[in-house]
């Protein structure tokens, strides 16, 4: 089985851009009307989410930035992302590798880490700027391995219509570029599967993490004009999603200057974060959490000042990390292979049935998760 994510691929692409690969496996495979993901929609969340079927109250990885053991967890810092301590639950690489079979990852948050000790068999650090072309001949080395040596699980990781989403917004030329980039690469794949004469053999799942809305930077919400930030013991910044850690004695002030006068965004004290977020039970969420509405930003006076000094205020962007009931927000999913329906669409799922999918077409026994195969069994042939 081969997992392949796109990030940052909302669902209406396949409509708006006519990839003609991925159309064409959705069409003679399965395809859900949407992947529904998990709050909040930021990357490393839904991909560990996805990988383990845990919300990332249950997972640990919370955000794209953590704040424990005295220490952050970000994007860019490796030495974090490679630790352990960071990745709780059991992901599909590591089941795999726990119970007799082999996994090889080319590129997908957490395979870096030696999670319950365990690494996939074959994986590479991460590295933005290996080609998209040579991750995909790497994985269909690994299939022409004699048959005791030859994984059973794969992952591809692509970050093109994430990163000209970000860059030019969702409705644009350059993203419409990015979305057929990577479906040329996904016809590379297919085109070595089916030279290998295992296409029909070989079970694909591609997934999006989340969508992506449109941003302008005038509509920015500055926080530190609503309350004063020096009553906290740290912030966490991202546009749409900002975790404060007050000091001791000050978080009735702050929750109460930041519900009384914010607007555009929702702040809540941890135990007042809706629950069809699940999001209260970790220890790592702040004790505030604000949220911004779609097509807002969160962040400071120096930020937005810097920005004004750089003329970047005007004009569309892309943002992701809002409420994952957005339509703007919604994610892909797309099998094909040996185990599953054709020409079949199912109604919207959340991400987290996913591992338990992924389980039961590779013959594993799941470790503890929040997904439900029933909810999901519906794609399978049997």
């Amino acid at each position: 089985m081969i997992l392949v994510s796109l990030d940052g691929f909302r669902y209406d692409y396949l409509e708006k851009f006519q990839p003609g690969i991925l159309n064409e496996l959705a069409k003679k495979g399965v395809r859900a009307k949407w992947l529904i993901p998990s709050f909040p929609t930021k990357t490393f969340p839904n991909h560990y989410t996805i990988a383990t079927g845990l919300y990332p109250e249950n997972h640990g990885i919370i955000e794209n930035n953590i704040f424990d053991f005295g220490a952050v967890f970000s994007l860019d810092k490796r030495a974090e992302l490679q630790n352990p301590r960071w990745w709780l639950g059991e992901p599909i690489w590591v089941t795999t590798e726990k119970q007799g079979q082999r996994a090889a990852a080319y590129f997908f948050p957490g395979t870096e880490a030696a999670i319950q000790t365990i690494r996939p068999s074959f994986f590479r650090e991460y590295n933005g700027r290996v080609p998209n072309n040579l991750r995909v001949d790497s994985i269909l080395s690994r299939l022409d391995l004699p048959f005791e040596e030859r994984p059973t699980f794969f992952t591809l990781y692509f970050s093109d219509p994430d990163d000209a989403g970000h860059e030019f917004s969702p409705d644009t030329e350059e993203t419409r570029y990015a979305v057929l980039n990577v479906d040329d690469v996904v016809k590379r794949l297919v085109d070595g599967l089916k030279k290998r004469k295992v296409f029909g053999k070989v079970n694909l799942i591609i997934v999006s993490d989340h969508g992506m809305a449109a941003v302008n930077r005038n509509n920015s919400i500055l926080v530190d004009d609503i309350f004063d930030t020096g009553k906290a013991e740290k912030i966490l910044w991202t546009g749409e999603i900002v975790q404060i850690f007050p000091k001791q004695g000050e978080e009735a002030t702050i929750i109460k200057a930041l519900q009384s006068k914010i607007r555009h965004a929702s702040c809540w004290r941890k135990s007042e974060i809706p629950a069809r977020f699940h999001y209260q039970a970790s220890g790592r969420i702040a004790p505030i959490i604000c949220s911004a509405d779609e097509g807002w930003i969160l962040t400071n006076r120096k930020r937005f000042d810097e920005w004004k000094e750089r003329d970047e205020l005007d004009g569309l962007r892309g943002a992701h990390g809002y409420d994952n009931n957005l339509e703007s927000m919604r994610a892909i999913f797309i099998g094909h292979g040996a185990a599953f329906k054709k020409g079949f669409i199912s109604e919207p799922f959340e991400n987290i049935h996913i591992y338990n999918l992924m389980c039961k077409i590779l013959g594993l026994t799941p470790a503890k998760n929040d997904g439900d195969f029933e909810k999901i069994k519906t794609l399978l042939k049997n």
